[in-house]
């Protein structure tokens, strides 16, 4: 059989050649694909922890009890809680939320706090169990039954934040005493608070 004039195939150097340079653009843009990834993940978690902050300031208000954001700094999870009055306990409403992966607790390289939130760079206080024990490891930011955060004796504060970090920025969620919720986002490695 005789190949036409002008048809012929890819030859092996060729074909090495496009594999070469393939590999070397995959090498330049996997790492932005991952950290791209990243921040998303980082990002997504901040606002659904924000969300769930507004939620339970509304759901106090319009049930007439307290709620609460319940974080397990362990376990890197976070839940909404209502008082029932009823029993005295404490229920947890739609389940158990996980952070997303690659992303926990913590405030990574930051030394301060957003600007006009806390005095201090701390998470919220301990969450307490029924009784009013404190539970070692998580973290908790109460309101009362007129959407007003309030520390474990009852009185309004506006010292509440909940920081998550993935070590390349972090995220925190902030509560004045009026109340307003605000999501901030700072690189980790420095503090360059920016409102989101």
């Amino acid at each position: 059989m005789t190949s036409k004039h002008g048809q012929r195939g890819f030859t092996l150097i060729e074909m090495l050649a496009v594999v070469a340079v393939i590999g070397i653009v995959s090498i330049m843009v996997i790492p932005s694909i991952t950290r791209g990834a990243e921040a998303n993940r980082l990002n997504s978690s901040g606002r659904a922890i924000a969300q769930e902050v507004a939620v339970a300031k509304m759901r106090a208000a319009a049930s007439f009890t307290r709620a609460r954001v319940f974080a397990n700094r362990d376990a890197n999870t976070y839940a909404l809680q209502v008082w029932n009055r009823t029993t005295n306990t404490w229920g947890t409403e739609g389940g158990t939320q996980p952070l997303a992966y690659g992303v926990f607790f913590g405030v990574g390289g930051v030394t301060a706090p957003p600007p006009n939130t806390q005095p201090l760079l701390v998470q919220s206080p301990d969450c307490t169990d029924d009784l009013g024990v404190a539970i070692a490891n998580t973290s908790c930011i109460v309101f009362n039954s007129r959407g007003i955060p309030v520390d474990a004796a009852g009185n309004p504060t506006g010292n509440n934040a909940l920081y998550i970090t993935n070590g390349i920025g972090v995220f925190g969620t902030t509560l004045t005493a009026t109340p307003l919720v605000r999501l901030w986002w700072s690189p980790s490695s420095t503090t360059a608070w920016v409102r989101q």
